[in-house]
């Protein structure tokens, strides 16, 4: 949880700052995100083979609908908005399926796929919680990998897409320039300069092509001022073709893995947006998904290629400049609607040769690639994850664009297997979950009430898995001891022992699930209930900070102690509607 390289906040996202701070940070964000959201659309629509009036129209959407999320986002209204600094546009994890999407069926099945894929996003942020067991960081960091790797050949296929005049050198010249831009730019540039360093880079691009006469600006003097672009969308396609249904399973898989790279992205930025660290809300967490959720419903109905969070550009931003006050998120969404209403703009920035494009997100794409490989490292590598990720990994790129589907299944259901990531996806979730199955002798689970009354279960439930996993009876007297703390404590926030007491068979009564797992010389206990605002972790984080009375500590405070003294770790992650508390064990102290 690091604060900005110069020095501490100077605005949470709380405070109000003034009008010029809030614009100027603001102008700085929108230089962070012009760039990859006009190049992710251009290339996209280009590669699927769409004209340049499609290509306007998607601009234009995609700048509308992400000044309006990220507007969004900064908001927190009902259960939609993260409450944060969250720069939205088109997604690069999409663009390989769009590319099919666009090639297949034109503007209009991308639009109808996009609408299904933002159902679905928005029913897993609902489901958030219990999809955690499925999408493991070792089913998303494969597949974040393998969406890196097919799209890299869509990319670089645009480095030789100059004009006839142009010299045979040119692409491959203007690419390397751009390449190497991006490189210095990104290792020696610090500071302020950083923001402008995108920027630096494509037009650094932009002045090789020039030289090489590769670059068309007759479309600028042509564009007006100020106006509205020619609709060049038709309309969503509504025959739910066999087109339709073979790359509706790829939308969903993305749409999944979205999902958990979002939740990285909202966690990163709560982190770098306050003064003093603070346990992760999962509750803006899932607003913030809901916002992306009607981000990529509203991308289908316009249609263009969907949106997420640029997790990379809004913790810079914050990084640089020391402000994380939600007016910033105002003042970049308002820019990047009235950037929309200026088609000169739009028609500079397509101006940009198809080589700097893809240069650029090659870049992009490589640090997706390694996103993937961390978030595949975070929790550890065994044996069995290492080889479910080698045999995903390797089948999804091996067997991507091949015909073996279409041999097998015929030309309408090929392409569901002959789509690598779709193919790696669903390897990596089938053998996680076989590997998960497989370890189920060191697991086990006890459902009560949540009243003081379910104390004794619980300490009976846990004496019970300690001895059938051979703990002696110290290493047993310290798990149940967790168990009766972690109750005492979530009973102190849901109101207090004494409101639920033993006698208490009322059918609204509050469910707890305890989930126990051994994890080699430790155990890992699960706690899942329903509970009110306060968290766990920042009052254990905090405990030490906080001002004692003379009467001395309260009754929730010497639970908290105790719990902190037993346990190795613990983690509190509020939802809407449920809380999850894990705590870590270990045999010896």
């Amino acid at each position: 949880m690091n604060n900005p390289a110069g020095g501490a906040i100077r605005y949470e996202p709380d405070d109000r700052c003034g009008l010029l701070v809030a614009l100027g940070v603001g102008v700085q964000g929108v230089m962070l995100g012009l760039a990859t959201i006009v190049l992710i659309v251009a290339v996209t629509a280009r590669a699927g083979g769409q004209d340049d009036g499609y290509v306007a129209w998607a601009v234009f959407a995609a700048l509308i609908i992400a000044g309006g999320l990220t507007a969004l986002q900064a908001a927190r209204f009902r259960r939609f908005g993260a409450g944060h600094i969250l720069i939205m546009g088109p997604s690069p994890n999409y663009v390989a399926v769009s590319v099919l999407a666009l090639a297949v069926g034109g503007p209009g099945l991308l639009a109808t796929l996009t609408v299904a894929a933002g159902v679905f996003y928005l029913g897993m942020s609902l489901w958030l919680p219990l999809l955690r067991r499925l999408l493991t960081p070792v089913v998303s960091g494969t597949v974040m990998m393998l969406i890196a790797a097919t799209v890299l050949p869509i990319v670089l296929d645009r480095v030789q897409d100059v004009p006839e005049s142009a010299p045979a050198a040119t692409g491959p010249v203007v690419a390397l320039v751009t390449l190497a831009s991006v490189v210095v730019l990104s290792l020696r540039v610090a500071g302020a300069w950083r923001v402008w360093s995108p920027l630096i880079a494509v037009g650094s691009g932009c002045l090789a092509a020039f030289a090489f006469g590769a670059v068309e600006v007759s479309q600028i003097g042509d564009a007006a001022w100020v106006g509205l672009p020619d609709s060049g969308f038709g309309g969503l396609d509504l025959a739910f073709d066999a087109d339709f249904w073979a790359l509706l399973p790829a939308f969903v898989v993305v749409a999944l893995v979205g999902t958990v790279k979002n939740i990285g992205d909202c966690i990163a930025v709560q982190q770098v947006s306050w003064r003093r660290p603070r346990a992760t809300d999962f509750r803006l967490v899932q607003g913030s998904l809901n916002t992306n959720g009607i981000g990529i419903m509203l991308s289908g109905l316009a249609g263009t290629p969907p949106t997420s969070v640029y997790s990379s550009s809004s913790s810079s931003l914050i990084h640089l400049t020391g402000v994380a006050s939600r007016s910033v998120g105002y003042a970049i969404g308002g820019f990047m609607v009235m950037l929309a209403l200026l088609p000169k703009v739009g028609a500079v920035l397509l101006a940009i040769p198809s080589p700097v494009m893809g240069a650029y997100l090659v870049a992009a794409f490589g640090v997706l690639f390694v996103s993937g490989m961390q978030t595949l490292m975070a929790d550890g590598l065994d044996r069995g994850r290492v080889l479910t990720v080698g045999i995903a990994f390797s089948l999804g790129i091996g067997l991507d664009n091949q015909t073996i589907g279409a041999d097998l299944l015929g030309d309408r259901w090929g392409p569901l297997i002959d789509n690598g990531m779709l193919l790696g996806a669903v390897v990596a979730v089938l053998m996680s979950q076989f590997a998960e199955h497989s370890s189920r002798r060191g697991r086990a689970r006890l459902e009560v009430e949540l009243t003081l009354a379910a104390a004794g279960r619980i300490d009976e439930f846990l004496r019970g898995f300690a001895s059938g996993i051979g703990w002696d009876e110290t290493a047993a007297q310290r798990l149940c001891s967790v168990g009766e703390e972690t109750l005492m404590s979530l009973l102190e926030q849901d109101g207090g022992p004494l409101s639920s007491s033993a006698g208490d068979s009322s059918e609204d009564a509050r469910r707890l699930v305890v989930v126990a797992r051994r994890s080699g010389a430790s155990v890992g206990l699960e706690f899942l209930a329903v509970l009110e605002e306060e968290n766990l972790e920042d009052r254990l984080a905090h405990l030490n900070e906080e001002a004692r009375s003379v009467g001395g500590l309260e009754d929730g405070e010497i639970s908290l102690r105790l719990l902190r003294h037993y346990a190795s770790s613990v983690h509190h992650q509020k939802f809407y509607g449920l809380d999850i508390v894990t705590v870590q064990v270990k045999a010896a102290p």
